[in-house]
């Protein structure tokens, strides 16, 4: 008997035990999961952007000496004012396939430290600015499947101003971005010019204190077509085409939140079921004033975001914590319509050597939950990405994380490393028991450009029926640098007639109603089903 009790309470606590394990094992999954892509890229990445073709643009600076991934067939660049390296063949930008978990080495001529860009509405990558020789350049690629394609130094057009730490922003028809700002700049000016001149945006010369916390300035294209500039903590909504400030909102609390404070921001989801005329700016992290000046080194970075409706009559800011306290944060817009921030460090700020504490566990945030209930705390990663990292969104709705450089040249050693890796955080959408469940997978949607307000059918598959009507997200492709994602937008449409046709289901889709709700551009289009986003097919919407 007292064997049987013996290995009776043995296998109960057996039972137990498993329990607990399944339990735990399920809080992680629901946490999201990291996964190493690539070991080695070559280069660390400084600025990421996603093409329509489903690749990825990374791109550092080119006077840092030789990066690790040589340039193909002998070529090198030749630069007598380089500071390190006057004739260097190695790749200081690769193109990455997802797919393949492969980098192709791609040729960059002058310097692109701290410089800017966006897409063009056919999809071509628009690069501008930098340091150096690069200082007013302006460079393009044109995207490509082929294994060709690479960057194309204008030889036609220079920017009006040098500008590195510039904001870039696609205006509505897709041909032209409006450039914000750089360092000791004040001013916007046009890519192309057109004929326009540089132009002063007072905003620019209030907020430049002794930190400069106005580089790389936030800026958020308004469905009534004027742009939100965010600079320091100062805010104005702002008509480019008569160079007039139609509006002034309240100082933000707490902190400076730009370069080098690097806080981040977002515009929520544009969504049809107000008309998209509904604009809410989210804005999260930065740093305490003076830790740039390094009055007082390492100080714990800020706790806060603000959320503001710049539309509405009386806007004002609603304050929140956050559980981790960051500088140098990225924030995504993940196809369901939450924010996930990620990267970053708890002390310091931005510069070499400036921060410490790295924020290892990104936060998601829920923004129509309830006020106190917006932030969960995911999956930790090991992999530290502080000052020059990036994170972008991917078509198969998993995280790019690329770059983090602290120092000036590719340094090994150290708290802090060059990180050359590349990796993929997947948030819990993407866990086998959603995939296996709720996943949708689109079969069918427009091949060619989709006109806007025009309807248009798409079909998709999804292992249990859906509960509910399925949603349909416009994501664009914005570029990320230094903390923020110039043109980063989501659109979420309206759906209806929903109908069984066999196996799958078809919904019927409005495109959004006009350019300044959408520019011009190529979008990845996601179905969501209960929170469960499919992986992604590129739409241009256009006239």
């Amino acid at each position: 008997m007292g064997l049987f009790r013996y290995a009776l309470d043995s296998g109960i606590k057996m039972l137990l035990c498993s329990l607990w394990v399944a339990s735990v094992l399920q809080v992680a999954l629901s946490q999201g999961n990291w996964e190493v892509l690539v070991q080695n890229a070559g280069i660390a990445s400084m600025h990421t952007a996603v093409t329509h073709y489903g690749n990825v643009i990374l791109l550092d600076r080119t006077d840092i000496g030789p990066s690790q991934i040589k340039l193909p067939n002998g070529r090198c660049r030749t630069d007598p004012a380089d500071l390190t390296s006057t004739t260097d063949c190695s790749a200081h930008s690769v193109l990455f396939n997802p797919g393949a978990n492969s980098v192709r080495p791609l040729y960059i001529a002058t310097d692109t430290w701290r410089s800017s860009g966006q897409f063009f509405g056919d999809g071509t990558l628009v690069q501008t600015g930098g340091d150096f020789d690069g200082n007013k350049k302006v460079r393009r690629f044109s995207p490509c499947n082929d294994g060709i394609c690479d960057w194309v130094e204008a030889t036609d057009q220079t920017l009006q101003q040098g500008r590195w730490y510039a904001t870039n922003q696609i205006l509505p028809d897709g041909t032209m971005q409006i450039i914000v700002g750089g360092r000791s700049v004040f001013t916007t000016e046009f890519i192309p010019a057109n004929g326009q001149v540089t132009t002063t945006l007072a905003l620019l010369q209030q907020t430049n204190d002794a930190q400069n916390d106005n580089y790389y300035p936030f800026v958020h294209l308004i469905p009534d077509g004027n742009l939100f500039i965010f600079a320091n903590r100062d805010s104005i909504l702002y008509n480019y085409a008569t160079n007039t400030v139609v509006r002034t909102y309240p100082k933000i609390p707490g902190e400076p939140r730009n370069y080098p404070s690097a806080g981040s921001s977002v515009l929520f989801p544009l969504t049809a079921s107000n008309g998209f005329q509904t604009a809410e700016v989210l804005v999260c992290g930065g740093a305490q004033y003076g830790a740039f000046l390094n009055t007082q080194k390492f100080l714990t970075a800020s706790d806060s975001c603000g959320r503001i409706t710049v539309t509405d009559a009386n806007p004002g800011w609603a304050m929140e914590t956050v559980p981790t306290p960051r500088t140098m944060g990225d924030m995504v817009l993940l196809p369901t319509g939450d924010v996930l921030i990620i990267n970053g460090a708890q002390n310091g700020c931005q510069g070499w050597g400036n921060a410490k504490n790295p924020a290892l566990s990104p936060v998601l945030y829920t923004p129509a939950a309830a006020a106190g209930q917006r932030f969960t705390t995911l999956a930790a990663t090991t992999i530290a990405r502080v000052y020059h990292s990036t994170a972008s969104l991917l078509p198969d709705a998993r995280i790019l994380l690329a770059g983090s450089k602290t120092h000036q040249l590719y340094t090994f050693t150290g708290d802090f490393p060059t990180e050359l890796g590349i990796e993929a955080f997947s948030p819990d959408y993407l866990s086998s028991a959603n995939n296996n469940n709720n996943k949708p997978t689109i079969v069918s949607s427009p091949a060619g450009a989709v006109s806007y307000g025009t309807t248009f059918t798409v079909v998709f598959s999804v292992p249990t029926a859906p509960q509910n009507i399925i949603a349909i997200n416009l994501v664009s492709s914005p570029y990320t640098t230094h903390s923020y994602s110039q043109g980063q937008r989501l659109l979420e449409l309206a759906v209806a007639n929903q109908v069984s046709t066999g196996n799958n289901f078809q919904v019927t889709v409005t495109a959004p109603s006009s350019n300044v709700i959408a520019p011009t551009a190529y979008y990845m289009m996601f179905a969501v089903n209960q929170g469960i986003p499919s992986s992604a097919v590129w739409v241009k919407i256009s006239n």
